[in-house]
């Protein structure tokens, strides 16, 4: 039987998470940033399901930007590497929401970014 053709693409998130206990982050951080890749049929249901799985994880999400599909990211000049790319296939494959990265904010990056 023939596999039918998914509609799903897999989209690049950059989602900015607050502090949560339980949320897995170092103590003295003050949030992070996560890049991940989603599936969805557009990029507001890769948002959504992104944000849900990150609830259901113990995080608090604050804020999400999309980056656009592969074929979008290569269109803008992104060079995106081997790795990256079977994660953004193993999420396409599985329907999933991948955490491709996580980086922890310290200190007053908050407090920066409110003074801009």
């Amino acid at each position: 039987m023939a596999k039918s053709e998914s509609k799903q693409e897999v989209y690049t998130l950059l989602v900015q998470i607050g502090r949560k206990e339980g949320d897995g982050l170092p103590q003295d951080s003050t949030g992070a940033a996560l890049m991940v890749f989603a599936s969805g049929v557009d990029e507001a249901e890769a948002v959504r399901e992104t944000v849900a799985i990150l609830k259901q994880a113990d995080t608090a999400p604050l804020d999400v930007t999309g980056y656009g599909t592969l074929d979008e990211r290569l269109a803008q000049g992104h060079e995106i590497e081997g790795e990256e790319r079977a994660l953004m296939a193993r999420a396409l494959d599985e329907n999933a929401v991948i955490v491709a990265q996580v980086t922890p904010f310290f200190g007053d990056e908050a407090d920066d970014q409110a003074a801009r």
